[in-house]
């Protein structure tokens, strides 16, 4: 399984010296379900996430939480129809990405025209 060959339960990605998200709990033996911590985040990326997530149509469940108003941090759990949890969280962010730059765009163009 590709997804679980690469990323495994515990693992952590390091940005600037500090894990920013890891794998927290992935109870199957095929890596459809995961948990992630995504760490220094909140209610706006957490509500994103979830939002394109579940636009995949191999997603079956997605739900995210923030464990107390003073941890920055937030736990995104996914499950999906077959494809490793890894990959669709993966698309999505790729995705999210490429929507935030169109608006940035736009934004940067319409200003650009009324300035």
């Amino acid at each position: 399984d590709k997804g679980k060959e690469r990323y495994k339960v515990g693992e952590s990605f390091v940005m600037k010296d500090a894990p920013k998200l890891s794998i927290a709990h992935d109870p199957t033996s095929n890596g459809t379900c995961a948990t992630f911590v995504i760490t220094n985040e909140d209610h706006t990326l957490g509500n994103s996430l979830r939002y394109m997530l579940m636009k995949d149509p191999n997603v079956e469940f997605c739900g995210y939480s923030v464990p107390h108003p003073s941890e920055k941090k937030i736990n995104l759990r996914i499950q999906t129809k077959g494809v490793p949890a890894v990959e669709v969280l993966t698309t999505a962010l790729k995705n999210l990405r490429e929507l935030s730059n169109a608006i940035r765009e736009t934004f940067d163009e319409s200003m650009a025209k009324h300035a």
